[in-house]
């Protein structure tokens, strides 16, 4: 997709929409703001298939080096071991469903936490097949196809129920995603971070939106890439939520809050984020619900606030 210099947009994905000119966003019960806290489950591969594309410089470990990397393998399988019950107790203790965001090698390769993830009350939305095998516009589209539809599929076998929301592997999208994840039957997408609200992605087939991901608190944006000290962390979800909060009253706002449990599921961090959701959910006018709650929600309540 070519770049075409225009008001607002380059791309037809969709409208520009300031803020300051939609209708006022309602969340049930007059809330003023929605949480919703997506956990990553992905597994980095020791070789990704020739031709993949993974992210330079992949989070985890020490610093790249040659094959085998047993430091940054095995840092990210923490996450399936260790981390993931930790995250998971403690949105648990604030009654904050997760919506979980499960690739394919894991929905194959790991039934038990497929099981606790569900019996936790979690909503699974696909994620790809790997973190080390990245959609790009360098897939040809029927490849592309073939991958959106394979990790919908390790989802359904996994789950029993055909997943309702995405979130690339790394945020990976080609020019062509959003229209091949409507036409899959893809309800939502987690891939962008220019909002603090829902919106509609423009589709040929199929409906899509976007619920926009709090990038700059994505944990391994802030704590790895910008290295922000974990007490600032939790520091900066507290002031965030506060503003957002404060914003909610005149127009309801969304946060979702992007986590790894490889990373913010060490024992050194769990208290911090621990602190700052018991923190959040102690607020009148907080709604904590899964992507699809959301997006149920606005699709049948809230289509009046799209740009007129």
């Amino acid at each position: 997709m070519p770049a075409e210099r225009r008001y607002g947009m380059d791309h037809d994905h969709y409208d520009w929409s300031p803020i300051v000119k939609r209708d006022r966003l309602e969340w049930p019960n007059g809330a003023r703001i929605a949480v919703c806290v997506i956990v990553n489950l992905e597994h980095a591969e020791w070789r990704g298939p020739d031709g993949s594309y993974e992210v330079p410089n992949l989070p985890g470990g020490i610093t790249p080096r040659p094959f085998p990397d047993y430091a940054r393998f095995s840092h990210r399988e923490y996450g399936h071991r260790v981390g993931i019950f930790r995250v998971l107790n403690v949105l648990g203790k604030y009654r904050i469903k997760p919506t979980v965001a499960m690739d394919s090698f894991t929905a194959a390769s790991y039934p038990y936490l497929v099981k606790y993830c569900l019996d936790q009350g979690s909503e699974i939305i696909a994620h790809g097949i790997s973190v080390s095998q990245m959609i790009t516009s360098e897939m040809g589209e029927q490849e592309e196809r073939e991958y959106i539809h394979s990790s919908i599929k390790a989802i359904r076998r996994a789950t029993g129920t055909k997943p309702r929301g995405w979130l690339g592997p790394e945020f990976g999208e080609s020019v062509r995603t959003p229209q091949l994840l409507a036409e899959f039957g893809v309800r939502y997408v987690c891939d962008f971070a220019n909002d603090e609200q829902p919106y509609p992605i423009k589709t040929v087939e199929g409906d899509l939106l976007a619920l926009p991901v709090m990038l700059e608190l994505d944990d391994t944006k802030a704590l790895w890439d910008r290295r922000v000290p974990v007490s600032r962390y939790g520091a900066l979800l507290k002031e965030s939520f506060d503003v957002m909060y404060r914003d909610g009253r005149e127009n309801g706002r969304l946060l979702v809050l992007n986590l790894h449990p490889w990373l913010i599921g060490q024992p050194h961090r769990i208290r911090y984020l621990d602190d700052s959701l018991g923190y959040i959910m102690a607020k009148q006018g907080v709604w904590a619900a899964t992507g699809s709650e959301i997006t149920d929600w606005y699709t049948v309540h809230c289509r009046k606030n799209e740009v007129k």
